[in-house]
């Protein structure tokens, strides 16, 4: 997937940048799998609005991924790689043997006509989904499980991956790509390789319509505000916020505060945070 750039005939063409689509083969979605989700710009039931900067943007139809891979035994032969508006990764539309379609995300080297397989038989092969405990150390996998048929939860994104560092007892050791070294059953399933659409990262917004069309609305600076609208505004001409950190308009501590409960039962399962530092 490469990166397409525009001649520079208005300002905002200058910067701006695309990818240039060469991975899709498929253009139009499988009917039968996808769904309309209507939109609440960010409003919940009364009207209010519970979340800040959404509104308008382009319709779009939510594509129903199989995240669980749970047909095992059965192989499948890719269709398509089509763009999903609703994720940064491509995805794939694959057919089983029996006619029944799916949508999964697609791998980076995953090509029309191959063949998939899901369950412990599978091989070790882009696009094969497998438990952990069949997947030999070093591999790169996506797609993964914390909880065995919840479907995978983890490394979903473009161009990211995890790698299997070890297996012990009733667990594999996984480093994520935050730098996290984690436990995870290994009864749990994932997907090989790295996930597709790697340039993502890359790809320059350009103008504020582009953000306007994703149906992302304007967000202003806490700091250009009156003090009764945010605890950073106010003050002579360009001013600091005036206080210990950083605010969110409510008041609460933003930018670095960690959330994550320290009692919470799952940190037991974390070997190493991202920070490097090794839970307690």
């Amino acid at each position: 997937m490469g990166i397409k750039t525009y001649n520079p005939y208005t300002p905002s063409r200058r910067n701006m940048t695309n990818s240039d689509f060469a991975e899709i083969t498929k253009k139009t979605p499988e009917k039968s799998l996808v769904v309309s989700i209507p939109k609440t710009a960010g409003r919940n039931n009364q009207g209010k609005i519970t979340v800040r900067h959404i509104g308008g943007g382009n319709k779009k139809k939510y594509r129903l991924v199989d995240f669980k891979r749970l047909k095992d035994g059965v192989p499948a032969k890719v269709i398509g790689i089509e763009y999903d508006p609703n994720r940064t990764a491509n995805i794939a539309l694959i057919c089983y043997a029996d006619g029944e379609k799916s949508y999964i995300l697609a791998p980076e080297g995953l090509k029309d006509g191959m063949k998939i397989m899901n369950g412990p038989e599978a091989e070790v092969r882009i696009g094969n989904c497998l438990p952990l405990s069949e997947i030999p150390i070093g591999t790169e996998v996506h797609n993964i499980e914390l909880y065995p048929g919840k479907g995978g939860q983890l490394v979903r994104s473009a161009g990211n991956s995890a790698q299997v560092l070890a297996k012990e007892g009733k667990y594999a050791t996984l480093r994520l790509p935050s730098g996290e070294m984690r436990m995870v059953p290994l009864v749990c399933r994932a997907s090989i390789g790295v996930v597709g659409n790697g340039d993502h990262n890359l790809v320059n917004i350009g103008k504020a319509g582009r953000k306007r069309h994703m149906g992302i609305r304007p967000t202003v600076r806490g700091s250009v505000m009156n003090p009764n609208d945010h605890p950073h505004g106010g003050g002579e001409g360009k001013c600091g916020i005036g206080r210990p950190g950083p605010s969110t308009p409510w008041g609460k501590p933003a930018l670095g505060l960690k959330t994550r409960k320290a009692k919470k039962a799952s940190n037991k399962l974390i070997v190493r945070r991202r920070n490097g530092k090794a839970i307690k």
